[in-house]
């Protein structure tokens, strides 16, 4: 058996398409597809199921799989003993919500890549989460602590939420002194149908009867209706405090709380280049406290 074909195999695996599987180890597709039969032939297992949206790992594939990464893991570990910032080398897949991913990793990036220049991100910010229990990424930020899977969990932050709107809004709209006067109001909020976490079915936690009159499966676009005066709506305080044509209203009465959980596959911890990240991601959220808690003007 050809060692290659691993790294191959794990490409595919990680991957899931031949098409970006090719892309990332700088080889052709024919290639690729041509060295995984060579692989399946040698052990004489079926690895993958192939399926239009992609490559599936079969039971014999994830047993595979799970023994390949173990071998990453020794290999780096040993490469990463001592390594400097310019040693550390390979890809870095990280999920998180739309909000976090924009709002606090994406500008604070560049000081990770800088220290480790040869690790590239790809950072998945968007309405929902790849799956770390299926391999689909290598660190996941979620909104609740994972209750099955092969993962290692570890809150993040805690995070407060509020209810904002422009000046304006405020002027043109009827008296707001109350929870219950919402009713009377135009709010922008998810989709119902489209939520992705039970954590973001918040509204309920306000009245039961309040429904979003536009909505909008990205939390960006509801911050961006609510700037342009447009409705009101619950948006996270690291989100709704950054925008100065924005004013938090019934502070006392609408509190919510949630919070960001670190979630990575078990058999990756220890990787040197996911411990550095995981290790920086922490250290740049210590002074974000009142950020995240929207405590900053107390």
């Amino acid at each position: 058996m050809n060692w290659d074909d691993l790294r191959i195999f794990l490409a595919v695996a990680r991957a899931q398409r031949l098409s970006r599987a090719a892309a990332a180890l700088d080889m052709d597709a024919t290639t690729v597809s041509r060295r995984l039969r060579k692989l399946e032939s040698a052990l004489a297992r079926r690895l993958f199921e192939h399926a239009t949206t992609g490559h599936t790992l079969t039971e014999e594939g994830q047993q595979l799989l799970d023994q390949v990464e173990r071998m990453e893991a020794e290999a780096l570990g040993i490469v990463g003993m001592g390594a400097s910032g310019t040693e550390l080398a390979g890809t870095l897949r990280v999920s998180a919500s739309e909000g976090f991913g924009t709002q606090i990793i994406a500008p604070r990036l560049h000081a990770f890549t800088r220290r480790f220049p040869n690790i590239q991100i790809d950072l998945i910010a968007s309405s929902g989460f790849l799956s770390p229990s299926r391999r689909e990424v290598d660190v996941a930020v979620m909104l609740a602590r994972p209750r099955a899977g092969a993962l290692v969990a570890r809150k993040l932050t805690d995070y407060a939420l509020g209810l904002y709107a422009t000046p304006d809004y405020l002027a043109a709209a009827p008296p707001l002194q109350q929870p219950a006067d919402l009713l009377g109001h135009r709010m922008t909020g998810y989709v119902a149908d489209q939520i992705y976490a039970p954590e973001l079915r918040y509204l309920a936690e306000i009245d039961r009867r309040l429904v979003p009159q536009v909505r909008s499966t990205s939390i960006n676009a509801q911050a961006e209706m609510i700037a342009r005066g447009h409705a009101c709506g619950i948006l996270p305080c690291f989100i709704g405090d950054a925008m100065p044509e924005l004013r938090r209203v019934l502070r006392a009465s609408i509190d919510i709380q949630r919070s960001f959980w670190l979630v990575v596959p078990r058999d990756l911890r220890g990787l040197p280049r996911i411990d550095r990240f995981l290790t920086w991601l922490v250290e740049e959220m210590r002074p974000l406290h009142h950020v995240m808690r929207g405590t900053l003007d107390e």
